[in-house]
Formats: C-alpha cells, structure tokens, sequence
C-alpha cells in the first residue's frame, strides 16, 4: 500500500470509513452497551464506564459491560445519583481483568462527584479542552476524576496522555459521545465539543494499519505516536479526522490487513 499517492490514499480510507462506519458495526461492539439507553446521562455514564474496560476480547468486553449496568440495576445515572453505602456492597463481585469491584466503586463515587459538583462529565471535559486538541482536557479530567478518596492503584484506569499515554479508551469514549457520524454510531450527544478536537483512538490494530499504509513511523502507541498520526489523518479531513478509525479498526479487525 506504501505506493499510494496522498490522494489515493484518502480516497480508499474514505471508502473504508464508509464501509464499517454503519449501524450494523454496534452488533459486534462495545458501543452497542450506551445504544441501550436514551437519556444523555445514561448514554455517558454507561458509555464511560464500558470504555473503561475496553481492553481484550471484544465480546468479554461487552458480557462485563453489561454486567456493570445491571449491578447499576440497569439506571446508571439514577444509581450514581442516588444510592447509599449498601448499594454500593455487590458492586464488589465485579473483576474485568485488573479492573475489580473496589474501582468500580470508585469510579460510581467519582463519577457522582463530577455530576453533584463539576457540572457532569461534558461541562468537565469542555472546561480544559483546546480547540484542536483534547489531550490537556483528559489530563485535567483525570485529576478532577480522583479528588475524592481512592486507592492508588484506582488511578491506573485513567490514562494520562501528558505522561506519555496514547489514552486510547478515552479518546474512543470521546469520540462516541462527540462525533456525529449521521450514521447512527457515534452519538454526537456532546454539543459544546467539535470532532476537529478528537484523536484516534490508537491501539495494536489502528496502530499496525497506520504504519502499514505510511501513517504513522513511530514505533511505540504512546502519545507521540498519536500526535503524529494525529496530523496524518487531520491533513485528510481537518474537521472530522477520527472517522478515520472506522477505517483503520475494520482493515485491522475485521480484514486481517
């Protein structure tokens, strides 16, 4: 593919974009945990909570998911709002992989601290966002996240992109709830943040296409990496530059490319 001219090469990744950027993509994806729900709060919280997890097989990714949303008793902005202390004693069974059921709590504690105090999860990932960038808004998100009590080891499951970090589950969360594909997919659902803020979520797939077709050199997924392919797929389609995941994601996934 290395042949291709700049040109060539947007065209068959905007072909691909269109390809896998369809509804029938929520059936084998993590995405489809949010689709169930209708109400803004509902959306994010269950969104972010199943982007959080989003690391391994695909399908333990969306069994633990729903997991999750049913110890929330299937509410989960109503739950993070309004339980006490006993409801909080069966999110303890709760284990995705290093991410256990003291997190989990954590994370319902946090999560009800940025919506009591901070305004909810869009006010506070808009306050420090750039008008290119949402790198400097996940750092400042991160530190906002575990101002209440937690255990150290909690910390790990926000990623900081100012050390280093590719933040590759929330940079996908942030394209779920800021990317308006007209596709039915993304969902768009954060108004006062643009796709031209977004970056790719970069992993082992998107990462080894990138490099395949020219996008990307660096051989690490860390931020660097994602500055660079960053600019790759901005100088393609400057306003909505992470559409390109779709296309990177389904050649790696799904085409073995």
């Amino acid at each position: 593919m290395q042949h291709l001219t700049f040109e060539e090469l947007t065209e068959f990744l905007n072909e691909k974009t269109l390809q896998y950027n369809k509804p029938n993509f929520i059936d084998s994806d993590p995405i489809q945990i949010p689709h169930s729900f209708s109400q803004k709060e509902d959306i994010e919280i269950s969104g972010f909570l199943t982007a959080t997890i989003a690391w391994g097989n695909r399908k333990s990714i969306i069994n633990n998911a729903k997991k999750i949303i049913e110890l929330l008793g299937n509410t989960p902005y109503d739950f993070v709002m309004h339980h006490q202390e006993q409801d909080l004693e069966p999110l303890n069974t709760f284990v995705h992989r290093t991410f256990n059921g003291t997190d989990l709590i954590t994370f319902i504690k946090a999560l009800q601290h940025i919506y009591k105090t901070h305004g909810g999860l869009e006010r506070l990932f808009q306050e420090h966002a750039s008008p290119l960038s949402m790198q400097k808004a996940i750092h400042e998100f991160k530190s906002t996240f575990f101002e209440i009590d937690h255990l150290p080891r909690t910390q790990k499951h926000i990623s900081d992109p100012l050390k280093n970090s590719a933040a590759k589950r929330i940079n996908m969360y942030l394209r779920w709830m800021i990317r308006n594909d007209n596709a039915g997919v993304d969902f768009g659902i954060w108004k006062s943040l643009s796709p031209a803020q977004l970056s790719c979520p970069l992993d082992v797939h998107s990462g080894n296409v990138a490099r395949k077709l020219g996008l990307l050199k660096r051989k690490q997924n860390d931020a660097k990496a994602l500055t660079e392919l960053d600019n790759a797929l901005r100088s393609m389609d400057p306003t909505d530059p992470v559409k390109y995941d779709y296309a990177l994601f389904g050649l790696g996934v799904f085409e073995k490319f």
